[in-house]
């Protein structure tokens, strides 16, 4: 992904990992605009530090032209709150809102895609427990299909899935499993913000997909443990264990 990031687009900015990515973005040089659905919390994401706010829906594909137009990179944290829609079927911003958003990006001409899914989908079923899966069947699965469109759309991309999210302090010490069935847990939201920002930034994220657990967080063994050179723009590291 390029280096030469001028403005970019926080997607699901109203969400609690949306949220934690502006607070971050302050001290990156960097335009930020924040996407969300709640035209009641335009102020909120102005105090928050997002330079540009947009209300919209990722659902209307022409909200998603507007979100992403003149932008050079997105940070995709959506998801969908609980609902009869999450429940039991529909299209969720999860899936059709993320591959509005990711044509759009394509028709923009974005230059990196960062993408927020989570443990449990796709070939890291296996790393959610059984008992969280099932009420939640129907989110994986729109994730598993926007991780398919946004690997084959052609853009530069970083997928991220985290373990089970925390509000704790960020630990700046997280597992990174790459395979589907690596590494289980949880993960301060964070530390899940400061990998995301990191990917825009970080050559050998390019195209991949991780599975994220803090140290702490571990459940079980992990396998398939890899080592990024994350490229975390200000003061922070990230710690990576092998």
């Amino acid at each position: 992904m390029s280096n030469e990031i001028e403005r970019l687009l926080v997607a699901g900015a109203s969400g609690d990992t949306g949220r934690e990515l502006l607070r971050q973005l302050r001290s990156v040089d960097v335009q930020v605009r924040a996407m969300t659905r709640s035209p009641n919390k335009e102020r909120e994401l102005s105090e928050e530090g997002a330079d540009e706010v947009i209300v919209g829906d990722l659902l209307d594909p022409a909200d998603a032209s507007r979100a992403v137009a003149d932008c050079d990179a997105v940070l995709c944290a959506v998801g969908s709150s609980p609902s009869l829609d999450a429940l039991l079927g529909g299209d969720l911003v999860d899936g059709a809102g993320v591959e509005n958003l990711v044509y759009a990006a394509v028709a923009a001409g974005v230059e990196g895609f960062v993408f927020e899914s989570s443990i449990g989908v796709g070939d890291s079923r296996e790393g959610m427990p059984a008992a969280l899966r099932l009420p939640l069947w129907h989110v994986l699965n729109q994730k598993n299909h926007a991780e398919s469109v946004l690997r084959t759309s052609g853009l530069s991309y970083t997928i991220i899935r985290p373990g089970g999210l925390t509000n704790a302090p960020a630990t700046g010490n997280v597992l990174v499993g790459e395979g589907g069935e690596s590494v289980s847990g949880s993960i301060p939201r964070e530390d899940v913000a400061r990998l995301m920002i990191a990917a825009l930034f970080t050559s050998d994220a390019e195209n991949r997909t991780f599975e994220v657990v803090s140290r702490e967080g571990q459940r079980g063994t992990a396998r398939g443990v890899v080592e990024i050179d994350w490229q975390v723009p200000g003061e922070h590291e990230i710690e990576i264990e092998e």
